[in-house]
């Protein structure tokens, strides 16, 4: 029957071709401006660690004043000072555990015609890799007692090992970085992800770093973070070492805890830190901490803001004006057909066959408006990376994901439309029509 009902619904669609390329203008038209705008936040609040949701936590560490610093006293620091991480760096709870931060700086292979250029670079631990499920082309992390002493040893992303060794296997290769010489240790697959979940502090979608570097060299080179710097309280800093001991927070921090006991276990080891580094008079808040997934970390650093929201909104209200003007052509066109459905009536259809071939009608308008809506959506997205909106250029690009919920939502749109024209024309009284033929 439905194989039927669609026959009638091309033949009707093919007897109207104007007032059918209405119908399917106003739905693609609605659909492409409000998919322009769900894509966008969809990709946007995407959770590029979607796998590991229920076993990575953002680490965050309640040590400002009661008093000073913050305007809501109820939010903690999103970031932890450095004489933190290094305490906590010693724990051995979790399966990993990292401490972080951006820098940068000049890069450059000795000989070679590629001029040098500046390079982001993340000085994190070894367990970056592992725990971000960060993998490698060539070689692997560094050694671990990098992380706690200034071996010049670096990794290359797969990006930038290109430009420098042509794509090669470059481990154990020499090059320059901010002026020291440092060996390859390895070259990282393609990683960008987006938005950046692991660092939401220094530009949700900016690129990755190109090179990561041990977590031991803060000393050797006395590294200043490239990013977000908070304190509450105005501390005498004159030395690279008072910077280190300070209350400044610099750091970002992440763990993995595969199972519950792990993580009670580290509740209880972050209760211990808190109340230690309390004894020497610091933390002088009641004691808090938070251990945060990565879904409720976006959600949290509010990736996808009020603004974007609301332009959302203001797209799905622009497809139901579009609807509307979809319920007028729909009703236009099968009340011109109503002396067919009287006859047919008088036949023997029944008032639900009748509503059910012209709601079968108005899904395939929806289907054809979501098809072409698709390609308006393309469009607009086209358009936007052409204007090099910022970080929008990271995400403006439509997966098979968002083209099935636009056909989705088409289909949706105009059954929903439908709803009225079809039970409009089903209740036609057929000797009204019987009389006039």
């Amino acid at each position: 029957m439905i194989g039927y009902y669609l026959s009638l619904a091309i033949r009707s669609l093919r007897s109207t071709p104007i007032l059918s390329s209405l119908m399917v203008a106003a739905i693609a038209v609605g659909v492409g401006a409000a998919m322009t705008t769900l894509t966008l936040n969809y990709m946007m609040s995407r959770n590029a660690l979607a796998e590991k949701d229920a076993v990575l936590y953002a680490v965050q560490l309640d040590s400002w004043s009661a008093t000073q610093g913050v305007d809501n006293p109820s939010e903690m620091p999103w970031q932890v000072t450095y004489q933190d991480a290094v305490s906590l760096l010693r724990s051995d709870i979790p399966t990993h555990q990292v401490a972080m931060h951006l820098w940068g700086g000049p890069i450059s292979v000795e000989g070679s015609e590629i001029r040098p250029f500046v390079a982001g670079a993340r000085v994190t631990s070894r367990d970056f890799f592992a725990l971000f499920g960060v993998d490698f082309i060539y070689g692997g992390t560094w050694s671990e007692e990098a992380d706690s002493s200034p071996l010049q040893q670096i990794v290359l992303s797969e990006e930038t090992n290109e430009k420098l060794f042509g794509g090669e296997n470059s481990v154990g290769r020499s090059l320059n970085f901010n002026g020291a010489l440092f060996t390859v240790v390895g070259v990282t697959e393609h990683w960008q992800p987006s938005p950046k979940v692991h660092d939401l502090n220094n530009g949700s979608f900016n690129n990755s770093a190109e090179v990561f570097l041990p977590f031991g060299l803060h000393r050797q080179f006395e590294i200043y973070p490239w990013g977000n710097n908070n304190g509450w309280k105005a501390e005498e800093i004159n030395s690279y070492e008072d910077r280190l001991n300070s209350d400044v927070v610099w750091l970002q921090y992440w763990v993995q805890l595969d199972s519950p006991e792990q993580v009670e276990d580290y509740r209880d080891f972050l209760t211990a830190h808190i109340r230690g580094q309390k004894a020497q008079g610091r933390f002088p808040r009641p004691l808090k901490f938070g251990l945060t997934n990565p879904s409720e970390w976006l959600q949290l650093n509010e990736v996808v803001d009020g603004d974007d929201r609301m332009l959302s909104w203001l797209s799905l209200a622009f497809l139901l004006v579009c609807l509307v003007n979809a319920v007028a052509l729909l009703l236009a066109k099968f009340l011109r057909k109503a002396p067919e459905a009287g006859v047919r009536r008088a036949l023997g259809a029944s008032r639900n066959a009748v509503f059910s071939q012209h709601l079968v009608e108005s899904g395939c308008v929806g289907l054809a408006g979501g098809l072409v809506g698709i390609l308006l959506t393309l469009g607009g997205l086209g358009l936007i990376r052409q204007l090099q909106m910022g970080y929008m250029d990271r995400v403006a690009a439509m997966d098979w994901t968002m083209m099935i919920a636009a056909i989705g939502l088409a289909v949706l749109s105009s059954l929903l439309a439908g709803l009225y024209p079809a039970w409009r024309i089903s209740r036609t009284n057929p000797s009204v029509y019987l009389k006039t033929q």
